[in-house]
Formats: C-alpha cells, sequence, structure tokens
C-alpha cells in the first residue's frame, strides 16, 4: 500500500504515516487492546483519515493538522462506536473514517481532483480503469498504482486479489452501461467501492458478494446524483445490509433452528483482519 501511494503521490504516502502513527498513538492513550493495534485494526481508519485530509484541502499545512486530528479523532471514538455496531452483528469497517471526515468537510476549503483524467479521452480503457479503481480504495489514483496494491493483496491472498479485482469490474462494468461519466470511470472513481464490497462478502458467498456490490453501485449513483461525497460509504452500507439480510432469512426460513448462524459462515473483519464476526458478537467483547 505504501509503494502504491509513492506512486501515485508522495503526499499521500505522508498522509498515511502520519494517520497511521496519530491513530496508534490515540489507541495506546486509549488502552485499546495491544494485539489488535499491531494487526492494524486501530489504524488502518487513522490512514484513511489522513488520506481523506490530503485529498480533499488543498493546503499542505492544514491537510496535515487535520489529518492528525482526524486520525486520533477516528481511534479514540471507535470503541464505543464498535460496541455498539456489534451489538447489532455489524463490522465497523471504514466508518470511523467516514464519520470524521464529514464533520470536517463541510468546512473546508476542498482542492481540486487530482484523480479524474480528462473529458478529452476518446475512449474508456476498461483494465485501466479497474485497476484505477483498485487504486481508489486507498484514495490513489491511476493503473500503476492498483497493479501494486493487487500485487499486495496477492501476497496475502490470491483468492482476495482476483475477488477484489471481479468487484470493481463489475462495478465498472455496471455503471459504464449505465452511461457513467468517462473521466470518472477512467480513475477508478466508480470501482472501488465494489472492490471492496466483494472483499468483505467473499466469504459469505459468492451471492452475498454480488448482492453487496450491487447495492454499492446503487449507493454510490445515487450518492453522485445527489452531489454527495460517498466515500466509502455505499461499501460500508452495502456490507452492513448484506449482512442483516442474511441473518434476518436464516432466523425466518423453515429450517432456521438447525442453520449455522451468520456469525459462524462469513467474517465481518475490516478488509481480512483476523476479527471475525463471532468475535464481534460475542458477549465477552
Amino acid at each position: 500500500m505504501l509503494a502504491a501511494w509513492l506512486v501515485s503521490d508522495v503526499r499521500l504516502a505522508c498522509a498515511a504515516l502520519a494517520g497511521a502513527i496519530a491513530a496508534n498513538v490515540g489507541a495506546v492513550l486509549r488502552g485499546y487492546d495491544c494485539d489488535d493495534t499491531r494487526d492494524g485494526l486501530h489504524g488502518f481508519n487513522g490512514v484513511l483519515a489522513g488520506l481523506a485530509a490530503f485529498t480533499f484541502i488543498a493546503d499542505d499545512a492544514t491537510a496535515m493538522a487535520v489529518a492528525i486530528l482526524a486520525a486520533t479523532a477516528a481511534a479514540w471514538m471507535l470503541g464505543p462506536w464498535t460496541r455498539w455496531l456489534r451489538a447489532r452483528g455489524l463490522g465497523f469497517y471504514s466508518s470511523p473514517c467516514l464519520l470524521v471526515t464529514w464533520a470536517w468537510l463541510p468546512f473546508a476549503h476542498l482542492a481540486p481532483t487530482h484523480a479524474v483524467v480528462s473529458e478529452a479521452a476518446v475512449a474508456f480503457d476498461p483494465i485501466r480503469g479497474v485497476l484505477a479503481g483498485i487504486a481508489q480504495t486507498s484514495f490513489a489514483g491511476g493503473a500503476v498504482a492498483g497493479v501494486v496494491i493487487v500485487a499486495g493483496i496477492a501476497l496475502s491472498s490470491l483468492r482476495a486479489a482476483l475477488v477484489a479485482l471481479a468487484g470493481a469490474a463489475l462495478a465498472t462494468l455496471a455503471q459504464w452501461l449505465a452511461s457513467a461519466d468517462r473521466s470518472s470511470l477512467d480513475a477508478g472513481l466508480l470501482g472501488f467501492n465494489g472492490a471492496l464490497a466483494a472483499l468483505a462478502l467473499a466469504d459469505c458467498g459468492a451471492l452475498a458478494a454480488l448482492g453487496g456490490v450491487g447495492v454499492a453501485i446503487v449507493l454510490q449513483q445515487a450518492a453522485s446524483l445527489c452531489g454527495v461525497p460517498a466515500m466509502t460509504a455505499p461499501f460500508v452500507i452495502a456490507t452492513w445490509t448484506m449482512h442483516r439480510v442474511m441473518r434476518d432469512t436464516r432466523r425466518e426460513g423453515p429450517d432456521a433452528g438447525n442453520r449455522p448462524s451468520t456469525s459462524t459462515l462469513c467474517t465481518s473483519a475490516e478488509a481480512g483482519h483476523r476479527e471475525t464476526t463471532t468475535r464481534a458478537v460475542s458477549p465477552e467483547h
């Protein structure tokens, strides 16, 4: 991931490191579990918060200040926010970053987007668009950054890398067929939520993953029409929705009493980390 940010924009690499440091320090000060901190569960939302600050704020000094404050806030709110979600059987994913970013975004002097390519592009390149969509999962831009991220995912799990590519491809294709803005497609802005939803729901089965990608596509299109900076909210909401649908379906089915619960069938770990739904809803946590 760090290599992908460096390939895309050195500012993003600095933002990610600043966000990670601030979030992890905040987690330590809050007394959160050290094993979870080492596994990155308390830091990755800080990274995303830092990246969001440098993506949307033009002035570097202001962006750094906001990045540190937002990353710390994301780490500090993680405990109570996660407990509230766990009581409902849901994972937190990137929701802390979304909440803190939406809190300051209305007051910021926004930077011009660097990800969108020129409208003069003659033809949409689907391969470039899919890879750029993978890059946009972490605010990076360009097909090269996407290749680096796919390689990084593949080092952890080849299956996960293929799932991410499939999710980005489905989302990109669907919005291309819907005559979405070509520059946004080239920049990967319409594929990243599909990639994230597919990754989060892959262990729940192909049908759940496809459903999550579909919901994410609809939500992202709706946000685009309303002019709302959705970021990864379509992925988060789509994943929550599919988890609730699966749980309700199993609860109401004719053999519901004999079926394993959703918590034993699929993980709700934050983008592949070790935390599972079973742990998320267990009383001791």
